[in-house]
């Protein structure tokens, strides 16, 4: 079993990249649970949401130990970098998180600069999706081209289609950044 907390500010698309990794599991044949949790304004307030990706039975949605942390900000680092499994990996998005920040000497620290990639490929929205190419590279939770398909396939469910070109682009901008 795979567990990751995603977690961040409201509007940084933190749900929905829970959303996108439990489709990609559900899409080859695991079994999934997505847990969110957001203040009370959804832009701006705190957001994340956890994640079980697994082969077997899911018992419970929480995430006692996490395998991986995906942090859009400070807050969420100091929310939950001290649950995190050693060895596990801490995800930071470098464009907003101080880069003289310390970590735990047992994670592995992968640090992002999430905004100025969307920017650069011209989707100033797709934060989420750069770091979740570079989740997916460094972690191999899933190949390449079935994270690609499943995040096109979520958002043309949602219709929103149109959008898939520059979230590929930014997904491979996260990927390549590894």
């Amino acid at each position: 079993m795979v567990e990751i907390i995603c977690a961040g500010f409201g509007g940084q698309g933190i749900l929905t990249t829970g959303m996108m990794l439990i489709n990609a599991g559900a899409n080859i044949g695991q079994n999934v649970c997505w847990y969110p949790s957001y203040g009370s304004e959804m832009r701006g307030g705190t957001a994340n949401c956890n994640v079980k990706i697994s082969k077997g039975k899911i018992a419970s949605p929480y995430c006692k130990e996490p395998d991986i942390l995906f942090t859009m900000n400070s807050p969420a680092i100091d929310k939950f970098e001290n649950i995190l499994k050693q060895g596990g990996y801490l995800f930071v998005n470098s464009s907003i998180v101080d880069p003289d920040r310390k970590y735990r000497d047992n994670i592995k620290v992968v640090k992002i600069p999430t905004t100025e990639l969307a920017a650069k490929v011209g989707n100033s929205k797709g934060s989420n999706i750069v770091m979740l190419g570079a989740l997916i590279k460094a972690t191999s939770i899933f190949k390449k081209e079935q994270f690609i398909e499943a995040m096109c396939k979520y958002f043309e469910d949602k219709g929103k289609s149109k959008y898939n070109p520059k979230n590929v682009e930014a997904f491979e901008a996260g990927y390549n950044a590894v």
